[in-house]
């Protein structure tokens, strides 16, 4: 079972950004869902948040 089944999350929210950075790697990519264990349609949702989350400037592009 993935992290949002888990949990009971339904939609995955760009400003939950505690949750976004779980799947976020020291160097700022976004892991695969083989490593995450997240299912393909949650790790489409996923990413689509943190690109957006990116977008708004509440995530960073990339770390220094």
């Amino acid at each position: 079972q993935d992290y949002f089944s888990a949990n009971n999350i339904k939609h995955i929210d760009y400003k939950d950004i505690d949750i976004l950075k779980r799947f976020i790697n020291p160097n700022g990519k976004i892991m695969g869902h083989k490593k995450t264990g997240v299912t393909a349609k949650n790790q489409r949702q996923l990413t689509a948040a943190i690109k957006q989350a990116r977008f708004l400037g509440l995530l960073p592009f990339v770390v220094k």
